[in-house]
Protein backbone atom coordinates (compact mmCIF):
# COMPACT_ATOMS: atom_id res chain seq x y z
CA UNK A 1 0.00 0.00 0.00
CA UNK A 2 1.42 3.94 -0.89
CA UNK A 3 2.85 5.42 2.14
CA UNK A 4 3.73 9.07 1.44
CA UNK A 5 7.43 8.26 3.10
CA UNK A 6 8.61 6.47 0.25
CA UNK A 7 7.86 9.07 -2.31
CA UNK A 8 8.42 12.56 0.17
CA UNK A 9 12.23 13.34 -1.08
CA UNK A 10 10.43 12.89 -5.06
CA UNK A 11 7.79 15.30 -4.76
CA UNK A 12 8.53 18.09 -1.75
CA UNK A 13 9.70 20.37 -4.48
CA UNK A 14 7.59 20.29 -7.42
CA UNK A 15 4.54 22.34 -7.49
CA UNK A 16 2.03 20.34 -9.76
CA UNK A 17 2.15 16.67 -10.18
CA UNK A 18 -0.01 14.28 -12.30
CA UNK A 19 -1.52 11.55 -10.15
CA UNK A 20 -2.34 8.92 -13.02
CA UNK A 21 -2.89 4.79 -13.48
CA UNK A 22 -5.37 2.23 -14.97
CA UNK A 23 -9.32 1.95 -13.54
CA UNK A 24 -9.57 1.15 -10.01
CA UNK A 25 -5.80 1.41 -9.33
CA UNK A 26 -5.64 3.43 -6.69
CA UNK A 27 -5.68 7.14 -8.07
CA UNK A 28 -7.97 9.01 -5.74
CA UNK A 29 -6.32 7.26 -2.40
CA UNK A 30 -3.09 8.40 -3.56
CA UNK A 31 -4.22 11.78 -4.26
CA UNK A 32 -5.76 11.41 -0.45
CA UNK A 33 -2.32 10.88 0.72
CA UNK A 34 -0.73 13.79 -0.54
CA UNK A 35 -3.56 16.09 0.41
CA UNK A 36 -3.12 15.08 3.88
CA UNK A 37 1.01 16.58 3.10
CA UNK A 38 -0.54 20.29 2.03
CA UNK A 39 -1.56 19.25 -1.42
CA UNK A 40 -4.65 20.52 -3.65
CA UNK A 41 -5.99 17.96 -6.06
CA UNK A 42 -8.74 18.58 -8.85
CA UNK A 43 -10.04 15.04 -10.21
CA UNK A 44 -10.46 15.30 -13.72
CA UNK A 45 -13.25 12.35 -14.08
CA UNK A 46 -15.66 14.64 -11.78
CA UNK A 47 -14.22 17.58 -14.41
CA UNK A 48 -15.68 15.58 -17.35
CA UNK A 49 -18.45 15.24 -15.59
CA UNK A 50 -19.44 18.90 -15.52
CA UNK A 51 -17.70 19.83 -18.56
CA UNK A 52 -20.41 16.72 -20.54
CA UNK A 53 -23.19 18.39 -18.91
CA UNK A 54 -21.48 22.30 -20.36
CA UNK A 55 -20.99 20.67 -23.66
CA UNK A 56 -24.36 18.79 -23.59
CA UNK A 57 -25.76 20.72 -26.79
CA UNK A 58 -22.47 19.56 -28.46
CA UNK A 59 -22.53 16.21 -27.44
CA UNK A 60 -25.68 15.55 -27.98
CA UNK A 61 -25.31 16.78 -32.07
CA UNK A 62 -22.37 14.57 -32.04
CA UNK A 63 -23.94 11.37 -30.86
CA UNK A 64 -27.47 10.76 -30.93
CA UNK A 65 -28.08 8.81 -34.46
CA UNK A 66 -25.53 6.57 -33.36
CA UNK A 67 -26.98 6.22 -29.86
CA UNK A 68 -30.41 5.41 -32.24
CA UNK A 69 -28.59 2.91 -34.25
CA UNK A 70 -27.30 0.84 -31.26
CA UNK A 71 -30.60 1.21 -29.76
CA UNK A 72 -29.00 3.43 -26.69
CA UNK A 73 -30.51 6.47 -24.93
CA UNK A 74 -27.78 9.19 -24.04
CA UNK A 75 -30.42 11.58 -22.58
CA UNK A 76 -32.18 10.27 -19.02
CA UNK A 77 -35.90 10.98 -18.91
CA UNK A 78 -34.91 14.64 -17.34
CA UNK A 79 -33.40 15.70 -20.38
CA UNK A 80 -29.36 15.62 -18.62
CA UNK A 81 -26.55 13.30 -20.23
CA UNK A 82 -26.53 9.63 -19.15
CA UNK A 83 -23.21 9.01 -18.34
CA UNK A 84 -23.72 5.20 -18.20
CA UNK A 85 -25.41 5.01 -21.73
CA UNK A 86 -22.94 7.41 -23.36
CA UNK A 87 -20.05 5.50 -22.19
CA UNK A 88 -21.08 2.17 -22.85
CA UNK A 89 -21.47 4.01 -26.41
CA UNK A 90 -18.24 5.72 -26.31
CA UNK A 91 -16.09 2.60 -25.06
CA UNK A 92 -17.41 0.51 -28.07
CA UNK A 93 -15.69 2.71 -30.62
CA UNK A 94 -12.18 4.71 -30.12
CA UNK A 95 -13.50 6.89 -32.90
CA UNK A 96 -16.60 8.15 -31.13
CA UNK A 97 -14.17 8.51 -27.88
CA UNK A 98 -11.74 10.83 -30.27
CA UNK A 99 -14.63 12.25 -31.01
CA UNK A 100 -16.19 13.01 -27.60
CA UNK A 101 -12.75 13.89 -26.10
CA UNK A 102 -12.38 16.93 -29.06
CA UNK A 103 -15.58 18.07 -27.56
CA UNK A 104 -14.61 18.17 -23.64
CA UNK A 105 -11.20 18.65 -23.12
CA UNK A 106 -10.91 22.39 -24.34
CA UNK A 107 -13.22 22.68 -21.52
CA UNK A 108 -10.98 20.59 -18.99
CA UNK A 109 -8.02 22.20 -19.75
CA UNK A 110 -9.22 25.52 -18.76
CA UNK A 111 -10.75 24.05 -15.46
CA UNK A 112 -7.54 22.50 -14.56
CA UNK A 113 -5.68 25.90 -15.61
CA UNK A 114 -7.82 27.95 -13.20
CA UNK A 115 -7.21 25.28 -10.15
CA UNK A 116 -3.26 25.10 -10.84
CA UNK A 117 -2.94 28.63 -11.56
CA UNK A 118 -4.90 29.27 -7.69
CA UNK A 119 -2.72 26.76 -5.86
CA UNK A 120 1.00 26.66 -4.91
CA UNK A 121 1.24 22.52 -4.64
CA UNK A 122 -1.47 20.98 -7.20
CA UNK A 123 -2.43 17.25 -8.19
CA UNK A 124 -4.04 16.79 -11.41
CA UNK A 125 -5.74 13.31 -10.55
CA UNK A 126 -6.37 11.69 -14.17
CA UNK A 127 -6.09 8.91 -16.07
CA UNK A 128 -5.76 10.24 -19.68
CA UNK A 129 -3.84 13.21 -18.91
CA UNK A 130 -1.40 12.75 -21.19
CA UNK A 131 -4.02 12.90 -24.40
CA UNK A 132 -4.01 17.02 -23.04
CA UNK A 133 -0.18 17.68 -23.84
CA UNK A 134 -0.32 21.16 -22.76
CA UNK A 135 -1.28 20.07 -19.04
CA UNK A 136 1.20 17.68 -18.90
CA UNK A 137 3.77 19.39 -19.60
CA UNK A 138 2.94 21.62 -16.58
CA UNK A 139 3.50 18.40 -14.69
CA UNK A 140 7.24 18.41 -13.79
CA UNK A 141 6.32 14.38 -12.00
CA UNK A 142 4.25 11.69 -13.36
CA UNK A 143 2.73 9.31 -10.48
CA UNK A 144 1.90 6.57 -12.36
CA UNK A 145 -0.63 3.79 -9.65
CA UNK A 146 -0.56 0.38 -10.29
CA UNK A 147 -2.39 -2.47 -8.60
CA UNK A 148 -2.82 -5.92 -10.03
CA UNK A 149 -5.49 -6.89 -12.61
CA UNK A 150 -7.73 -9.06 -10.08
CA UNK A 151 -7.65 -6.16 -7.37
CA UNK A 152 -8.01 -3.69 -9.91
CA UNK A 153 -11.69 -6.08 -10.98
CA UNK A 154 -12.45 -6.84 -7.82
CA UNK A 155 -12.60 -2.46 -7.00
CA UNK A 156 -14.50 -1.54 -10.38
CA UNK A 157 -17.27 -3.96 -9.84
CA UNK A 158 -17.85 -3.02 -6.23
CA UNK A 159 -17.20 0.59 -6.91
CA UNK A 160 -19.07 1.06 -10.17
CA UNK A 161 -21.50 -1.58 -10.21
CA UNK A 162 -20.43 -2.20 -14.50
CA UNK A 163 -20.70 -5.97 -15.79
CA UNK A 164 -16.76 -8.07 -15.96
CA UNK A 165 -17.82 -7.06 -19.83
CA UNK A 166 -17.88 -3.66 -19.37
CA UNK A 167 -15.14 -3.48 -16.69
CA UNK A 168 -13.03 -5.35 -19.11
CA UNK A 169 -13.46 -2.94 -21.88
CA UNK A 170 -12.64 -0.17 -20.02
CA UNK A 171 -9.61 -1.99 -18.39
CA UNK A 172 -8.42 -2.96 -22.18
CA UNK A 173 -9.29 0.61 -23.33
CA UNK A 174 -6.05 1.65 -21.25
CA UNK A 175 -3.62 -1.23 -21.81
CA UNK A 176 -1.02 1.16 -23.29
CA UNK A 177 -1.65 3.65 -20.76
CA UNK A 178 2.24 3.36 -18.24
CA UNK A 179 3.64 3.73 -22.15
CA UNK A 180 2.03 6.80 -23.13
CA UNK A 181 2.97 8.66 -20.13
CA UNK A 182 6.53 7.29 -20.34
CA UNK A 183 6.85 8.74 -24.32
CA UNK A 184 5.70 12.01 -22.74
CA UNK A 185 7.23 12.63 -19.84
CA UNK A 186 10.36 11.85 -18.48
CA UNK A 187 10.03 11.96 -14.87
CA UNK A 188 7.35 8.94 -14.70
CA UNK A 189 7.18 7.26 -11.10
CA UNK A 190 5.36 3.89 -10.58
CA UNK A 191 3.72 3.30 -7.26
CA UNK A 192 1.90 0.02 -6.14
CA UNK A 193 -0.76 0.23 -4.31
Amino acid sequence: MFKYDDLKEKVDSLKIICVTGPMAAGKNYVSEQLEKEGWKSIDADILVHKAIEKSKASIVQAFEDEAKKRNISILDAAGNINRRELGRLLFSDAGLMAKQEAIVYPVITGMIDEFTSANSKSIINATVLYKTPELLKKCQAVLYVKASFIKRMLRARKRDGLSYLQIFKRFYSQRALLKNYRRQSDNVIVISN
